[in-house]
């Protein structure tokens, strides 16, 4: 219940938000209509319709988000016609267009106070248009919502928790309306007033159909208001007890603690809607925390029956496993994706155990679900595994399925089973390899394995997966996407899913970041559209990562790297020479500098000598 108050209030607090500013024309033009049959269909029509929405697009993947751009299409060109009608109300009698007459039509009836009951339809239909156009800022409440929605799939809580937000929105619009109504009702009074305000309104609502149209409310707006409200809206998160935050992601952070690194889950907003694009950084730094107690060796509790592995959309290096089946077996579940350096550091691990273990009866399944979009294809996941050696069995969790069931919340994740299909251990991140290694050795012994060594295996981590110098990173997971982006510092700011020539400022702050050349900046990655561009990075770590991709059609694209305008040498990564050459042929994480000696704040730079380069997230260590 306290979510569901938290996100109804979330939905209250647009209406102090520039964003909702190019949607309040279509409201107001409701203002001097009664308030039952014209104002209050308008806005449930509205909140019905962004609900709807907002919830395809956000479990629906790309259908539901390329359907809701036909959908906005469809909308704009209604509102403008509803627009024009009430701007030069002759025009419905002079043209006989079918869409013109629509629009006459449902302005003649909307405004029709003397027909009973005939103005809730139209209004009604013009709050779905207008729920079809209204782009709400994805501060932390929405972005909490959205990402559960992304993550747990379709449910009826996160899309009543996505109705209470529109509800909010709903309800502060209505005051709006209600008290507007009083003001038009009194200048009508005056003699031509009342026309002088339909033209007035047929402006506004103009006005609100070109800003949309334009992408202001995505952009500039949308940019603009989480300044002003997203503050507000975390110290409502904040108060939130942690019982039921539990039942949704929590707003997107890196964590740390003495249990090493991990990913929160609710990285993974990939799901969310075109509609909600703008600044959505929620993100915080670096947060001290203890995930979890350590476990006397001789005293693990029995956590619950293990949750079932049913739902991937196939398996790797193996047939589809079941606990069931695995009875009499240890099992170790392991949640990854290829492209997550905290995963890729517990790798070597997982695989020593693997490969040690095999033959006493530990069974290691390697759940990979997906934090980006093209890690849900198949042929990349299957490429990854055979280049990071990975040969135990692999779910392919592409609907989070598996996830779902274990109530998982982080990349990495290890779950440990028992011979009798109990789980007895959970641990989250990267660290405390030998404590997990010790319960390994137990639960085979509970099961009766003989020849179980005692002894702990030697890892020697090479390239990305080398454990990190956490006592000394000091810059935070960035992403490049407009969903989650954040310390964007190319003058002039960012332009969502257009073509845009940026530069980089001349002194970049730390861990501030900065595009030059022509690029496109997607909600989960940013495109370079010609030769030449280039990525600037201000950082401290002793490692600098980036999630790169070719081109869309696959071509393979050259770069060079810089660190403080010089060739790295050195300091290069393993994806890179030490001139700081390199090529993106595929889709992953591409180590691009190991520095030697002690790390200090330093200026990172990537020119990109070909088109079509796609870049996600910087990861540092």
């Amino acid at each position: 219940m306290i979510l569901f108050v938290v996100s109804y209030l979330g939905g209250v607090l647009t209406i102090v938000s520039p964003c909702i500013l190019p949607v309040l024309p279509f409201v107001f033009a409701r203002a001097d209509q009664p308030f039952v049959k014209s104002g209050l269909p308008l806005l449930l029509g509205m909140a019905i319709t962004f609900a709807g929405v907002a919830t395809l697009a956000a479990v629906g993947g790309g259908w539901a988000v390329q359907a809701n751009q036909y959908g906005r299409f469809a909308a704009i060109v209604l509102l403008a016609l509803f627009g024009v009608t009430l701007l030069f109300p002759e025009l419905a009698d002079r043209l006989t267009r079918p869409l013109v007459a629509l629009g006459g039509r449902l302005s003649q009836k909307a405004d029709d106070p003397n027909r009973s009951g005939s103005s809730f339809g139209p209004s009604f239909l013009l709050g779905i248009a207008t729920g079809l156009l209204w782009a709400p800022c994805a501060g932390p409440i929405l972005g909490l919502v959205l990402t559960g929605a992304a993550l747990q799939g379709a449910n009826v809580q996160t899309s009543l928790l996505l109705l209470a937000y529109a509800a909010g929105a709903a309800t502060s619009l209505a005051l709006a309306l209600l008290i507007g109504g009083r003001v038009f009702k009194a200048m009508k009074q005056s003699l031509g007033a009342g026309e002088w305000i339909r033209r007035g309104l047929g402006a506004a609502v103009l006005c609100g159909v070109v800003a949309i149209a334009l992408g202001l409310d995505t952009g500039l707006l949308t940019r603009v208001s989480l300044a002003s409200t997203a503050s507000v809206e975390q110290t409502l998160i904040d108060k939130v007890p942690a019982e039921h935050a539990s039942d949704q992601p929590q707003p997107s952070v890196i964590m740390k603690g003495d249990s090493g690194a991990m990913m929160s889950a609710s990285n993974a907003a990939n799901g969310a809607p075109a509609m909600m694009s703008g600044s959505d950084a929620m993100k915080g730094g670096p947060a001290m925390m203890m995930m979890k107690a350590k476990p006397a060796a001789d005293a693990l509790p029995v956590e619950g029956p293990a949750p079932s592995l049913a739902g991937a959309v196939e398996w790797l290096n193996s047939p589809p496993l079941s606990i069931e089946a695995l009875r009499g077996k240890v099992v170790l579940v392991d949640f990854w994706t290829y492209s997550c350096i905290n995963c890729l550091r517990s790798l070597p691990y997982i695989r020593a155990w693997a490969e040690k273990y095999k033959n006493q009866g530990l069974v290691v399944i390697g759940v990979h679900a997906p934090e980006f979009a093209f890690e849900k294809n198949i042929d990349n996941v299957r490429q990854a595994t055979k280049d990071l050696k990975v040969d135990y069995p692999v779910a392919i969790d592409n609907d989070y399925a598996i996830w779902r069931a274990f109530d998982n919340q982080y990349w990495p994740a290890h779950y440990f089973i028992d011979a009798q299909g109990r789980l007895r251990h959970h641990h989250f991140g990267e660290g405390e390899y030998d404590q997990s290694e010790k319960i390994i050795q137990q639960l085979l012994a509970e099961a009766g394995a003989s020849g179980v060594s005692q002894d702990i295996v030697a890892v020697n981590a090479q390239g990305a997966e080398a454990a990190a110098d956490m006592n000394d990173v000091k810059s935070p997971e960035t992403y490049l996407g407009y969903m989650r982006a954040e310390n964007f510092a190319s003058p002039g700011g960012a332009v969502s899913d257009k073509p845009q020539t940026y530069s980089i400022a001349p002194q970049l702050q730390l861990n501030q970041w900065a595009l030059a050349g022509d690029w496109t900046i997607g909600g989960e990655r940013a495109v370079l559209n010609a030769a030449n561009g280039r990525i600037a990075y201000r950082f401290h770590a002793r490692d600098l990562h980036l999630v790169l991709g070719p081109s869309a059609d696959g071509k393979p694209v050259r770069f060079r790297v810089l660190i403080d305008g010089k060739a790295p040498e050195g300091d290069h990564g393993a994806d890179i020479d030490d001139q700081g050459n390199g090529t993106i042929v595929g889709q992953r994480l591409y180590q691009l500098i190991r520095q030697s000696k002690p790390s200090a704040d330093r200026q990172f730079e990537i020119e990109f000598l070909d088109p079509g380069a796609q870049a996600f997230a910087f990861t540092f260590g």
